[in-house]
């Protein structure tokens, strides 16, 4: 099978719903605010985005959230992250997470937080023609308690562009059952919900299969983060195939020696009939963009242009728009592939391109 060129997937229309606010950040921008507020970064902003391992890596992400204060600066960084998303891979619907319980401690409150992002949003789909809703993460290594205190702020002031709750940082600090309270206030005021489960980057003991079924009988979550060592217990890929739940895979991750282990997990996945989409998670820190993280799965598992196409679509029926903008966005996007499709088909298996639909 011929490679897609790269001129291709990157005109191929994309939507990301997996990632993390703090880690779009530009290392200019994270530079040029660690400056102005007197933050003193542990060594250069452009050496800041390499980690000796997933831990160190969480590390990095908590510190580079501390430099966002004002309604400005989130405004400031939704804008760019939106902007590098459209003109580097052709992102035209993103859901963002953003984690208050980062911001809180340096002194940016949730209205600072909630309005800022949202005024860069708007911003940017006003210059770019795209789309954005927000999330609100939880750490897990932050109490429940903590959670509830968030949750408190979430629920007192609704905001149109939050939209749903996520729950991330290490897995082995918080199983999700430990959650279950904040998420079950979040179903009744009619939020949708995801959380990170069995990430590759920590091991079976700390992400075990088992956590999946706790998301989704616990806290009825609508989609999924991650989910690769899920792979390790058949009954658990049969009962995620026959939920139809999507899982956002990430095709880049921030320890590079995992990277061939994560292709093979998403190849996995597919194969096993789960429904997956493709994201950046923290593109600025991985280094990384849309066009990047297609071109390195595309490439990496031999897939083509059915594969490429399906999981462009995947992310529109993944997303939380309402029905009539997603249908709108469907149509759009089928439009879109229908028009740069090449002549002669690249897929390599039928079967491929219809387990990721």
């Amino acid at each position: 099978m011929n490679a897609l060129p790269p001129s291709l997937v990157a005109r191929i229309p994309k939507v990301e719903l997996h990632c993390h606010v703090a880690g779009t950040l530009r290392t200019q921008t994270l530079a040029a605010l660690a400056a102005q507020y007197g933050i003193a970064l542990p060594r250069q902003a452009d050496q800041l985005y390499v980690y000796r391992d997933f831990y160190d890596f969480i590390e990095v992400l908590r510190l580079v959230a501390q430099v966002l204060r004002t309604p400005a600066d989130f405004a400031r960084v939704a804008y760019e992250a939106l902007e590098d998303a459209f003109r580097l891979g052709n992102v035209q619907h993103t859901e963002m997470s953003f984690n208050p319980q980062y911001f809180l401690p340096a002194g940016a409150s949730y209205h600072a937080q909630v309005d800022g992002l949202a005024a860069g949003i708007a911003e940017a789909e006003r210059d770019f023609g795209v789309s954005a809703l927000l999330l609100v993460a939880f750490d897990r290594e932050w109490s429940p308690s903590n959670a509830a205190e968030t949750m408190d702020l979430v629920l007192a002031n609704r905001h149109e562009r939050v939209v749903g709750i996520g729950l991330d940082g290490p897995e082995r600090a918080g199983p999700p059952a430990t959650f279950q309270a904040v998420y079950r206030r979040a179903t009744q005021a009619g939020l949708r919900k995801t959380a990170h489960v069995c990430e590759d980057n920590q091991t079976l003991a700390e992400a075990p299969p088992s956590h999946f079924g706790d998301c989704i009988d616990l806290l009825q979550c609508d989609r999924l983060d991650h989910g690769y060592n899920l792979l390790a217990d058949a009954a658990t890929v049969q009962r995620a195939r026959d939920s139809g739940v999507f899982f956002t895979t990430c095709g880049v991750t921030s320890v590079a020696k995992n990277r061939d282990r994560r292709l093979k997990a998403i190849r996995q996945m597919a194969d096993a009939g789960l429904r997956i989409t493709l994201n950046t998670d923290d593109p600025a820190m991985f280094h990384t963009d849309m066009t990047h993280t297609y071109q390195h799965v595309l490439d990496g598992l031999h897939w083509g242009w059915a594969e490429a196409g399906a999981l462009s679509l995947a992310g529109v029926d993944a997303c939380w728009l309402d029905d009539a903008a997603k249908a709108a966005l469907r149509q759009r996007f089928s439009d879109q592939l229908a028009a740069i499709a090449p002549t002669q088909p690249t897929s390599t298996t039928a079967s491929n391109a219809t387990s990721l639909s």
